[in-house]
């Protein structure tokens, strides 16, 4: 890389790292003020933790020497301040996008789960679930090692609809089938008991700030400052705006209100819908592919609720639903040369589509046995006194005046 690639992905990298910000504010914001510092606080633990252990084991595992094409053998624990430049810089952008995964698991299972199980899914997922699934797709962008086993057959996901979004959301799914609802969610029936958010400014506010995160997101993702980054960008607005209009006017028709969560959500399903595929469509296109992402998140959280499946911020719909959707339009309306797989327009959508479904078993699959393991050995979920004071007390021993206590005797500072 020379100095110009190295500063844009510096860049990109603390715009990618900014859409952490954009999570915490988003989840606290779409739930309850007595869970608002667990929420945070998860958000900037999660990274820490899931830098530290990608450094240490999942960058070698996603981009190390690879064994038949599913998982690297090397690169562990690197001594990155010794290294090239352009090494230590990839490393800092794909560390981010692996904090991303790991976060978007926070806010499905938000105001329920204990911080230290929390915690080990984050060491899971960063540490096997994630890198592992990259090593299949994106294993050769760091230029050694070999390639996976899906790059090989032609599989295209460009900056992640499917690696990050779609296996964080799987995870995630994973996850709340074994910790459940929350208490009160679903006790007169679907849709019939939806927790009031404490502050939808907030959450709108993060919304904004991962738009902004993911022009680096998706811009970095080139590696390099070229002629197609503008172009990126542009399909990458484009999609976010018109999955809003798309799940807030599906919303309008059906509620005849404007429902702030699905406006918000529809943003970020139209934003994960154009990451596979923003850098091989027309503008047109990639209108097409949010509208149709914003319209997935819509009728995936109608269909999560009449399972009675508790996404605390609807980030299933946004990361899995949009996810798949995104993955499989780099497959119908991909540019064949852009794309550069030598496929046919039918074969790459078979391609994609085996993706779809191998990300699906590897990751669904896998989570689910490890978490419903880990939750028999230590329980996952807090209990319900716990639950019903609220997370920023039980699990953190701390509370605001404003905060309302249910009845009982008074908590002493010394108590809570």
């Amino acid at each position: 890389m020379n100095e110009v690639d190295l500063l844009w992905m510096v860049l990109a990298s603390a715009l990618v790292f900014l859409m952490q910000a954009g999570f915490l504010c988003l989840e606290t914001g779409m739930t309850r003020s007595k869970n608002s510092i667990n929420v945070a606080i998860k958000n900037l633990a999660d990274f820490c933790l899931s830098t530290f252990v990608f450094w240490g084991v999942g960058f070698g595992l996603m981009f190390g020497l690879s064994q038949g094409g599913w998982f690297g053998t090397d690169l562990f624990a690197l001594d990155l301040s010794a290294s090239s430049p352009s090494l230590a810089v990839f490393f800092l952008f794909q560390v981010m996008f692996c904090g991303a995964a790991v976060t978007i698991l926070s806010g499905v299972v938000a105001e329920r789960m204990k911080f230290g199980a929390y915690l080990f899914v984050s060491f899971i997922v960063a540490g096997v679930l994630y890198p592992i699934a990259g090593h299949w797709t994106w294993a050769g962008l760091a230029g050694f090692g070999g390639s996976g086993w899906l790059a090989d057959l032609g599989f295209v996901d460009f900056a992640g609809s499917t690696v990050v979004h779609s296996v964080g959301g799987w995870a995630g799914l994973a996850l709340v089938l074994v910790v459940g609802p929350r208490i009160g969610r679903f006790d007169h029936g679907a849709n019939k008991s939806k927790i009031v958010p404490s502050s939808m400014p907030l959450a709108t506010l993060g919304a904004i700030l991962l738009f902004v995160g993911w022009l680096g997101f998706n811009g970095g993702s080139t590696l390099t400052l070229n002629e197609t980054v503008p172009g990126i960008l542009v399909n990458t607005v484009i999609g976010g705006c018109i999955g809003a209009i798309s799940a807030g006017g599906l919303s309008y028709a059906v509620k005849h209100s404007l429902d702030v969560d699905q406006f918000i959500n529809g943003t970020l399903g139209g934003l994960v819908a154009v990451t596979a595929n923003c850098f091989a469509v027309s503008t047109g296109t990639a209108a097409l592919i949010g509208l149709v992402g914003g319209m997935i998140v819509f009728f995936f959280s109608q269909i999560l609720e009449g399972l009675k499946i508790d996404d605390a911020v609807g980030a299933i719909p946004v990361h899995l639903g949009a996810g798949i959707w995104g993955t499989m339009a780099t497959g119908l309306y991909g540019d064949l040369e852009t794309l550069g797989t030598g496929l046919g327009r039918l074969e790459q959508i078979a391609v994609q589509a085996l993706g779809v479904l191998a990300y699906g078993v590897w990751t669904f699959g896998l989570a689910l046995i490890v978490f419903y393991l880990g939750n028999l050995v230590f329980r996952f979920r807090v209990d319900a006194e716990g639950e019903i004071l609220g997370l920023n007390i039980t699990e953190h021993g701390i509370r605001h005046e404003s905060e309302v206590i249910p009845a009982g005797p008074p908590l002493l500072e010394s108590e809570a």
